[in-house]
Parts: structure tokens; C-alpha cells; sequence
């Protein structure tokens, strides 16, 4: 069959037609429900990206933005023939209109019967999230170490700040009166494991138990020695959530089905970079980003005829998650849960 335009540079291919129907097609439940994703119109830009900022860290070469309508057709093209819903949010950088996204954000997303998160800033007032949280299908919010200030050309310049200083305690507190979601993006150079993470963390939970709290990434742990630092130490609280968008290595989904439980992942692609082609290897706690295109932090390529064998970074993670499920044994209900009705479940009746 012919190949077909998905997102940015990337098709949609033979390959991944063949990886779907192989790895996927009869594994996949029904209905799937993405629990991260990004979309927000290319318009609410305030200024294009510099090289420079792409050549400095990977995931801005692979971000470009990606509008609703655009957005559905990709998940059209690479869920083919699945009940498909999600949980959106914009781009979470000062360097778009925040209050534009998230109004056009939230219409798209009720147009198509799809959720949304609001993206806010520290500064932002409780009456302003009140007024975001009341809108149809707006759920909650998206937060981020990125929107403390403008970052420049220095990468993740406010990396190292603490979860309460872009998470502040008024915005902690309507939120919790409103049983609100926090799609929270940890910081720190250690991921979830910091002690500062886990603190604050254990500190939302005791004080705002009414928030519906889902760690992004399940906490970036992407490698699995930073998964068996600091899943275990957040194990016991039955209430926190996490989701397992971006993240491909089979051990690491592994042991997060193991000490979390299938009940409390949510799944979620962090499309659009997950249209990405490749793969991901890993060594230690660092890992490396196999692609087929020629990006600037793509340097050490794989030979072309490996690189021709590459399907989606999503199918990657997919396969992946499937891996584990089987090697655990979980059941077909475990299955649904993730992909699905754990996210239907706190949407329905918050916790």
C-alpha cells in the first residue's frame, strides 16, 4: 500500500502496517483511551523555534504542533478500526498563548466527546483555574517545570525547582475543592526517585487527597534503575496514579505493573513526538534515541537496512507494554484497565 502523511516528517508505512497487525492488532482492547497527549494549533505560536533551541535538546526537533483535526486523523490512521477518546493538553512552554490553547483546546476536544487539562503557569490565580475547571470536559490541569519563566536558550534552566514552586498551594487548594486532575511532570535531574519528589508528593496526597494526582511518564523513569529507585518508595498509596506514555523499555513497564498494579496505570503515547520512527537502547540510567531521519542529535546511526525496519516510537512503547502484560500473565480485564477504564473509572467517580 502507499505510504501516508502522518505528522511532521513521518509517514505512515508499510512497516507499520505489518507491526500492527503482527504485534498489536489482536492484542489492543476495543476501546482506547489516551491519558497524555499534546495538541494546540500551530497559530497560538508567539514566535518560531530558534536552531538553536533545536539543536539543544532532541524533543524540539521532533515537536512541531499539531492541530485537532490533524490530531484525530493521526490517531485514526494508527488505532485502525478502535474506539478512540483521550485526555488532551497544549504544549506546556511560555512560548505559546496559553490562555488561546486552552480555550480552543477545550472546544476541540468537547466537539469530539475527548477530555482536556488545562495549561497553567504558578502565577495563575485559584478563581482563573475555577473558571478553567468549569467548562465542559476540563478536567483539570497540566503542570511543569517550563512555565516558572522564560528559559531561553538554556535547556531545562529551571529543572532542579520544586514540585510546590510551579505547583503552588493555592492553585493546590481549588483544585482539590473541585476534584480536579494534576498531570505533573516531576523535575530534577534524578527524576522521581529525588527525596524532594517523593516529600512532595506524599505531601499533596496527605493534604489535597481530593485531587485526582497522575505522575506523568510514571515519573520519567525510562531506564529501570531509575524505576526500582523510586516506584517502591509511592507503592503503597493506592490513590496516585501514574501514566506510562514515553516510555519503551519492556523492564520498566515490567516492573511498574509489578509494584503499582495494573489498577493504578493509566496508558498515554505523548504523541505527537511519539510518531517519531525508531527505537530506543538503553545503558545504565541513560538511553539513546535511534531514528531514521537526519536530526541534529541523530549522529550515530543504525545501517540502513536496520533503520528501514523501524515502525513508531508509539508501536515501540506498545509492543513494549505488551511484552510485560504477557510475562506477567495479566489478564485480559488488567489489559482493558490500562488501556481504558482506569482512566473512565476516576473520570466518572474522582477519588
Amino acid at each position: 500500500m502507499k505510504s501516508v502523511p502522518l505528522y511532521h516528517v513521518w509517514e505512515y508505512t508499510d512497516v507499520d502496517r505489518e507491526f500492527w497487525r503482527e504485534h498489536l492488532e489482536n492484542w489492543l482492547p476495543q476501546r482506547i483511551f489516551d491519558a497524555h497527549t499534546h495538541f494546540c494549533e500551530p497559530k497560538y505560536r508567539l514566535a518560531p523555534i530558534t536552531e538553536q533551541q533545536r539543536r539543544d535538546y532532541w524533543v524540539n526537533e521532533v515537536n512541531d504542533p499539531i492541530g485537532a483535526a490533524d490530531a484525530q486523523r493521526c490517531y485514526e490512521t494508527v488505532f485502525p478500526g478502535r474506539d478512540f477518546s483521550c485526555l488532551a493538553f497544549g504544549m506546556p512552554t511560555l512560548d505559546y498563548d496559553l490562555e488561546a490553547c486552552n480555550t480552543d483546546l477545550q472546544k476541540q476536544c468537547e466537539k469530539r466527546g475527548w477530555y482536556s487539562l488545562a495549561v497553567i503557569g504558578p502565577q495563575w490565580s485559584a478563581e482563573s483555574i475555577a473558571t478553567l475547571l468549569g467548562q465542559p470536559g476540563m478536567l483539570g490541569v497540566k503542570v511543569y517545570y517550563s512555565m516558572i519563566g522564560q528559559e531561553g536558550t538554556v535547556r531545562s534552566k529551571h529543572l532542579e525547582a520544586d514540585i510546590f514552586d510551579f505547583l503552588p498551594h493555592h492553585q493546590l487548594e481549588v483544585l482539590n475543592e473541585l476534584r480536579g486532575w494534576v498531570m505533573l511532570h516531576v523535575p530534577k535531574a534524578d527524576r522521581l526517585g529525588h527525596p524532594a519528589n517523593i516529600a512532595q508528593i506524599k505531601e499533596i496526597r496527605k493534604r489535597y487527597p481530593n485531587v485526582v494526582l497522575v505522575i506523568a511518564h510514571l515519573g520519567r523513569c525510562y531506564t529501570i534503575e531509575h524505576a526500582k529507585e523510586a516506584l517502591p518508595q509511592l507503592a503503597d498509596d493506592q490513590g496516585l496514579y501514574f501514566d506510562n506514555s514515553a516510555v519503551l523499555n519492556p523492564e520498566v513497564h515490567r516492573f511498574a505493573l509489578e509494584t503499582l498494579g495494573a489498577n493504578r496505570i493509566l496508558y498515554g503515547t505523548d504523541n505527537p513526538v511519539f510518531y517519531m520512527r525508531g527505537r530506543r537502547q538503553w545503558q545504565g540510567k541513560t538511553y539513546t534515541n535511534r531514528t531514521s531521519y537526519p536530526f541534529y542529535f541523530n549522529k550515530d546511526r543504525e545501517p540502513p537496512e536496520v533503520e528501514a525496519t523501524y515502525t513508531l516510537y508509539m508501536y515501540e512503547a506498545l509492543y513494549a507494554l505488551k511484552q510485560a502484560c504477557e510475562n506477567l500473565g495479566l489478564t485480559r480485564q488488567d489489559v482493558e484497565a490500562i488501556f481504558n477504564d482506569n482512566a473512565r473509572r476516576l473520570i466518572d467517580s474522582p477519588a
